[in-house]
């Protein structure tokens, strides 16, 4: 709400808080703070500001004073009026009641906090899902870009289902993976996210129940809530979502699809053994149960390859396949893709077009291009062997700090460890010592809501020196933190 490049002129003539009533009128008056906004409270904004309370007690008295704001005893200040209702006998729209009337929910407030704070290079980020910047083929890149030509590169819209060629170079890569499927039944989606909306928006009814592991990184995105469906969750062990429950609680809430995550789960890192891949895939065949498979961490193993994805096994068009470049390559690309019954792919193919009318065009000739060369398949081997370094670091720091704190398991690969913590503390408390501290967690229950016990630590995205600082400190605060 403050922005953080504005800042105060402590050595201007003008009073502090003069500075701070003209910068929040003007908010006002522009109609940045609409009616029915809520100010941040009087110590907030102290701190965002970095002044006495007092100085912004006297701002608040000015902007009352000119009916801009008004106090609600128990509920805050708010934006009561602004530059259209002083000249306008009927009052301008209320935009924060359109806000919130909106069919998109808003994030879970955690989730929030941590959007906000990724944006500040200064932060510690122990959680973070992607690579770190060092870890991007930046390099490469520019001369992927310098060898061609701009007349060999579209900057026009691709068709409905993407670039065929992008197509055809997915199609040859899923035959690794023991997939055959031909281009035309490949949908190039602007990475996995838009993938599970698309499916949300043209496949599934209001009220329809989806099922998926417990914990679930489904659970951090609202993309199947806010569409109007329900999430049911299945419980876990270490080789996987257990289905023998899964016959029951389809009959008794109608199941429409499972999501799943079955290769170095998010947020758990578990690797679904190759046995309950096909003990899940049965019990879904027989209960006609839909499966959207996510794999978008499948390239990233450390020892030995994870068992081939279940759409390999796929007989019967049941598996709704997304796989992504945003975790290998480039989440700034934004490229992914869906695998799946040609119909299907059609119909989602026809509602990408009434949304966002295809994904960028350069970015799908960039992943073509990587995918074609061979130099995916080189760059995937540098990462992988980073990241096991990252995993191996991260580990040999848990076992010295956090031995009589937490439990955690050894990933194989992608980017999670799930970690458990051994004392009863508040983990809200923790994540805002951590936060306050510059520390950046990512808490289980923004995975499952009844989770208060773990937090998903990622090796892929802080430096090594901030890995070490950060966790270092991160147990310092455990033990300090009493329920």
């Amino acid at each position: 709400m403050i922005e953080k490049d504005w800042i105060l002129n402590k050595s201007s003539l003008i009073p502090l808080h003069q500075q701070i009533y003209e910068f929040m009128k003007r908010k006002i008056i522009n109609g940045e703070w609409t009616v029915g906004t809520k100010i941040p409270t009087q110590r907030d904004l102290a701190k965002k500001f970095n002044v006495n309370r007092s100085t912004i007690v006297f701002a608040l008295d000015e902007l009352s004073a000119d009916g801009l704001i008004e106090s609600k005893v128990g509920k805050g200040t708010f934006v009561v009026n602004n530059t259209w209702s002083l000249l306008a006998s009927t009052p301008p729209p209320d935009w924060n009641s359109y806000v919130k009337s909106g069919s998109y929910q808003p994030n879970n407030k955690t989730i929030q906090e941590i959007n906000r704070a990724e944006i500040n290079p200064k932060v510690i980020r122990l959680g973070t899902g992607e690579l770190s910047p060092e870890l991007l083929p930046v390099k490469e890149m520019e001369q992927m870009f310098k060898r061609h030509s701009p007349h060999t590169i579209s900057l026009g819209y691709s068709e409905p289902k993407g670039s065929l060629y992008l197509r055809e170079m997915i199609s040859n890569y899923l035959k690794t993976k023991k997939i055959e499927v031909s281009p035309t039944s490949i949908m190039i989606v602007s990475g996995g996210l838009q993938a599970l909306q698309l499916i949300s928006l043209g496949l599934l009814y209001r009220d329809s129940t989806i099922f998926l592991e417990t914990p679930s990184y489904l659970n951090s995105v609202h993309v199947f809530q806010s569409a109007g469906m329900n999430l049911l969750g299945i419980p876990m062990d270490d080789e996987g979502i257990r289905p023998e429950s899964i016959r029951r609680l389809k009959k008794q809430h109608n199941g429409a699809l499972l999501y799943t995550i079955p290769t170095f789960h998010n947020p758990t890192g578990i690797l679904m053994s190759a046995n309950r891949r096909k003990e899940l895939l049965d019990v879904c065949k027989n209960e006609k149960l839909p499966i959207i498979e996510d794999d978008v961490y499948g390239d990233l193993w450390f020892e030995n390859p994870p068992p081939n994805p279940l759409k390999s096994i796929d007989g019967q068009g049941l598996i709704l396949y997304i796989g992504s470049m945003s975790k290998t390559l480039s989440p700034g690309l934004r490229i992914g893709w869906i695998v799946g019954p040609e119909p299907v792919i059609d119909r989602l193919a026809d509602i990408k077009m009434q949304t966002d009318y295809g994904s960028s065009s350069l970015s799908q000739f960039i992943v073509a291009e990587w995918l074609s060369s061979g130099l995916y398949d080189e760059h995937i081997k540098k990462i992988r062997t980073k990241l096991k370094f990252r995993r191996d670091f991260t580990l040999e720091i848990l076992n010295t700090h956090f031995k009589q704190l937490a439990t955690w398991n050894i990933p194989q690969g992608g980017f999670y460890i799930w970690l458990q913590i051994k004392k009863q503390i508040s983990i809200r408390k923790l994540f805002e010592k951590a936060l306050n501290e510059g520390i950046l967690l990512n808490p289980g229950n923004i995975y499952d809501s009844n989770n208060h016990f773990h937090l998903r630590l990622s090796y892929a995205y802080a430096s090594l020196h901030e890995l070490n600082k950060g966790l270092i400190r991160l147990s310092e605060l455990i033990e300090e933190i009493s329920y």
